[in-house]
């Protein structure tokens, strides 16, 4: 039995899909376009795997950011932490925006006349896996009836959850872009799988975060579960939020942050990026 359980976007026990024509097109069902995580040793070829079995958990475990978009909840989830935005105004999704500290992944931004009167920004991270999850993805195919190529490799290679580093490397992170979002009186907002958020909370120190969150924090934490729906496929659901500030961040590693950036800085970038293509449409 293969223990991925989403490919491309379709879970694999959902009945009449076409798989043949899913795996042929390599269509990502969130992004709409070609799946981007590709075989390193095969650039014509996408992985496409969402989520995988892992242990004893019978829920899927996350393991492909984009997974997360569905039905693009997430933003709207984060619409009341746009404190100034008015009727009227445009709502944009902006995606990749350098800030001090790194890239963020999206911005829920605001828009009015053109101009940018305010925005959100929004961090995605799903668990990493060690090892490769392609001989599983390649016994799927198998199983739904789908051709294969397996170019030698070997079948009994095994895959793992990556934990401590996914959940330290994301905090750290964290730790370094919320400075900048509450220097210029912004909000920054981690989206996470429910489990993903659960180890965290054990592994660190979140006893300070506030739950439910506050609106009036910074820095803010969604997490979401995967729902099995009448039709076998499964369907993401906010599970929790929380929140806290620079400070918080900091008392979960014990870790200051030094990193400052101005407004208008901010703003430049997404101004160079809103267009007709970004602005928001409900899914």
């Amino acid at each position: 039995m293969s223990k991925v359980v989403e490919l491309f976007g379709h879970s694999a026990a959902k009945s009449r899909v076409n798989w043949r024509k899913i795996v042929s097109e390599q269509q990502c069902l969130y992004l709409n376009k070609k799946c981007y995580k590709i075989r390193k040793s095969d650039p014509n070829t996408a992985i496409g795997s969402c989520a995988v079995l892992y242990g004893r958990n019978p829920e899927p475990i996350i393991i492909c950011p984009t997974r997360l978009i569905e039905r693009r909840q997430i933003f709207t989830d984060c619409f009341h932490l746009l404190t100034t935005h008015e009727p009227g105004n445009e709502l944009h999704i902006v995606s990749e925006v350098s800030v001090p500290g790194g890239s963020v992944d999206y911005f829920l931004v605001s828009v009015k006349a053109g101009k940018v009167k305010d925005f959100v920004g929004i961090e995605l991270q799903t668990l990493d896996t060690t090892g490769t999850v392609w001989p599983e993805r390649q016994r799927l195919l198998k199983k739904l009836g789908v051709p294969r190529r397996d170019n030698g490799e070997k079948s009994d290679t095994s895959f793992g959850m990556n934990w401590k580093m996914t959940a330290k490397t994301i905090l750290v992170q964290m730790h370094h872009k919320i400075q900048t979002f509450e220097h210029v009186h912004k909000k920054l907002v981690l989206v996470v799988q429910d489990k993903l958020l659960n180890y965290m909370s054990r592994e660190f120190n979140f006893d300070h975060l506030r739950n439910p969150a506050s609106i009036g924090d910074s820095m803010h934490v969604h997490a979401y579960r995967m729902d099995l729906q009448g039709d076998r496929s499964y369907k993401l659901a906010m599970d929790s939020r929380l929140s806290t500030d620079a400070d918080g961040i900091g008392l979960c590693l014990g870790l200051q942050a030094e990193a400052r950036v101005d407004l208008e800085q901010i703003i430049q970038a997404l101004q160079l990026k809103i267009s007709t293509a970004t602005r928001f449409v409900p899914v």
